[in-house]
């Protein structure tokens, strides 16, 4: 990109780190702010560090946030010292955190009086895709907002969509979270039938990678589970939250969603059983303490 851009970034955890850094590693003059420590990484680099979030909207012309829920964005944007207060007129406001739908229109409506424009940027891919700058993005929000900070969007994504309005890019974000979870756990439930009947694990999850069943879940998740590596990732916690989003939502339209209420269940036993920080692949551990047998274990 040829023109540097004043850029701010305000939530600097696993994802929010490595996808400034993609924005500094360009060039652009990049304003951050944390409620954490600064990353080593981001702390030497030649990111300008602010006290605020406030701070970071005086000194940026798009401010960028990857917060973990709903009321982290609430309180960024509005509480004290938040960024509407460091707003000027023209200036515009991408929040790429998961949140829902319905508060997002709230919200962006609450900025766009201040004379700015918001888009809403919810992203898949998790750390590894942060890390390696192949997020897919889903924006909800006008299209010359979304063509204006396009270029941004390109340093830290590949799959970059223009899905509507403000809010269906959360909307968006919220079906891409049902389909993953119902994926892990079909994953899981095949794994783990092919293990107790006796097979090798591994061997199944190749075989299957070269049919209809292959998927992103299968190749990546498949593998944690056979080699029970539950480190995040995404944490288990954060896709509770988001199938908590698609509950509710569902239920304020009238809409039946009974196997993400299944998902969400088995979710429930994993942090009941203390891993709300596992990898959310580790969802395979719930339907294993009901087989009362683990991957991998000798039938």
């Amino acid at each position: 990109m040829s023109a540097k851009l004043k850029l701010g970034f305000v939530g600097l955890g696993i994802m929010g780190a490595p996808m400034a850094g993609h924005l500094v590693k360009a060039g652009h003059e990049v304003f951050i702010n944390t409620r954490s420590k600064v990353p080593q990484e981001l702390a030497s680099s030649s990111a300008i560090q602010c006290g605020s979030p406030s701070e970071v909207a005086e000194k940026a012309d798009i401010i960028l946030m990857m917060l973990p829920d709903t009321p982290d964005v609430e309180k960024v944007l509005f509480g004290d010292k938040g960024i509407a207060a460091g707003l000027s007129k023209g200036k515009v406001v991408v929040d790429m955190s998961s949140i829902s739908p319905i508060a997002t229109k709230e919200f962006a409506k609450k900025i766009n009086a201040l004379g700015c424009d918001y888009l809403d940027s919810p992203v898949s891919g998790g750390e590894v895709g942060a890390k390696n700058a192949t997020l897919s993005i889903m924006v909800g929000g006008e299209e010359a907002v979304f063509d204006k900070v396009k270029p941004v969007f390109d340093l830290m994504g590949k799959n970059i969509n223009l899905v509507g309005g403000n809010g269906d890019g959360q909307t968006a974000k919220v079906a891409n979270q049902i389909i993953v979870a119902l994926n892990i756990e079909a994953v899981a439930e095949a794994l783990l039938f092919a293990s107790k009947a006796g097979a090798d694990p591994a061997k199944v999850r190749q075989a299957l990678m070269g049919g209809f069943a292959s998927s992103k879940i299968l190749e990546v998740h498949g593998e944690r589970m056979v080699k029970r590596t539950f480190d995040p990732g995404f944490r288990i916690e954060l896709h509770q939250k988001d199938l908590n989003l698609a509950l509710n939502s569902a239920r304020a339209l009238g809409v039946s969603l009974p196997n993400t209420a299944t998902a969400q269940e088995l979710f429930n036993s994993c942090s009941a059983h203390g891993g709300k920080a596992w990898d959310h692949s580790a969802m395979v551990k719930a339907l294993e303490k009901l087989a009362n047998f683990e991957i991998g274990q000798k039938a």
